[in-house]
């Protein structure tokens, strides 16, 4: 199935709104600017839209959607699941879609309000005991931070990784972000001095290990590639789609498995590439998807960048960094430092990778990846330039 539709569709549009706490607008709202922006951004009406893909935790939207943003007939619409596995996986989804010739332009979006306490997950235990969080939440663990900071455990254990190497990742992010307008940490530098310095939250991941929460929204117009050429921005072809999930896995609580710190990015890399004619030594930059900054180590190894073991050392030296790195990792500051939004935004970044247009811009971006949530059934997209 993924042979069938490389480089047929392209990202042709992109939107947002902006970050923030608190921000006044309802969900709906922020998702019907953020889709407006995308398909301005594209040059393509909204009456063209025939197709909508979006996340299961939104609140079943396609209709309050197509009538406030002006659709036409929808004739194809979809929800992908697992919150942080879902945002490449939305995007691929619409891409099948307009292949197959379900719908011809696509809309996929997120938009979300995390600011309030009691949106988070954590903030409804009661609720969450009858999944498998019955195995871990009586014992200790109620939040995803607690959950990644034992697998985090064991992969110091196995391969020594230190601090310093998850100060790598939320150094690298930060960085990245400084350089952004529209990243929520643009103004706030920092340094490994303030990481060391950072209050625990489920040891060993500090406050600067985990990702922030974010309102906001972001959407992207996925079109045929044959049609894309003729709009007005530069498109991003839809190369490769995945979507990942292991023998014996447990969602964030990989703990039971013959190898917890095998997840679902090795089931989808495996996928990936082999509906690409490119691998991983032809990536130029990557998008890892970081709620937690040992995801990123998890994922350099899942998605083939280094071997097993390695990635801690892959990020020392600027190894993450946009000019010069090993492999320049989430150059708009991603879910650490500029918005987390379940991982959209940074299939928003990948196509400014793309476009050339990205404040961290990496030279000669020509190949981009971009994934979705490792710990959770997940996704991921490698994109290209057309050449064409």
């Amino acid at each position: 199935m993924t042979s069938t539709i490389r480089d047929s569709t392209a990202i042709v549009g992109i939107g947002q709104t902006s970050f923030g706490k608190g921000l006044p607008d309802s969900e709906l709202s922020l998702a019907c600017q953020a889709i407006a922006a995308a398909l301005d951004d594209a040059g393509v009406a909204a009456n063209e839209v025939d197709g909508l893909s979006s996340f299961t935790l939104e609140p079943n939207r396609e209709v309050d959607v197509a009538r406030s943003v002006g659709l036409g007939d929808v004739t194809w619409f979809s929800q992908v699941g697992y919150g942080g596995g879902a945002a490449c996986g939305v995007v691929g989804q619409a891409a099948m879609a307009v292949a197959a010739g379900q719908c011809t332009v696509a809309v996929a979006w997120r938009a979300r309000k995390r600011a309030a306490k009691s949106s988070r997950p954590w903030a409804q235990v009661s609720r969450r005991i009858g999944d498998n969080g019955m195995w871990s939440r009586p014992f200790g663990l109620l939040r995803p931070v607690d959950e990644i900071a034992m697998l985090t455990r064991r992969y110091m254990h196995e391969y020594g990784a230190t601090r310093d190497h998850l100060a790598n990742v939320a150094l690298a992010a930060r960085r990245h972000a400084n350089r952004n307008p529209a990243a929520t940490m643009r103004d706030k530098p920092m340094t490994r001095a303030d990481y060391m310095a950072a209050r625990w939250i489920s040891e060993p991941l500090c406050l600067f290990d985990n990702c922030l929460e974010t309102d906001g929204a972001l959407a992207v117009v996925i079109t045929s590639a044959e049609r894309a050429r003729d709009l007005r921005r530069p498109a991003a072809l839809i190369h490769s789609f995945a979507q990942g999930l292991p023998p014996q896995h447990q969602t964030m609580t990989n703990f039971f498995c013959d190898d917890p710190l095998r997840g679902p990015a090795w089931t989808t890399a495996a996928k990936l590439w082999r509906g690409a004619d490119v691998g991983p030594c032809d990536v130029k930059v990557a998008q890892l998807y970081d709620a937690f900054s040992p995801l990123i180590l998890l994922s350099l190894e899942g998605y083939g960048f280094c071997a097993r073991g390695e990635a801690g050392p892959f990020t020392d030296d600027g190894g993450l960094d946009f000019d010069g790195g090993r492999l320049p990792v989430n150059t708009s500051g991603a879910g650490m430092s500029e918005a987390y939004v379940h991982g959209f935004n940074l299939v928003l970044e990948g196509v400014r990778q793309i476009r050339g247009t990205s404040t961290s811009q990496v030279a000669g971006a020509d190949v981009s990846l971009v994934t979705s949530g490792e710990g959770v059934p997940t996704s991921a997209l490698l994109l290209t330039e057309d050449r064409g």
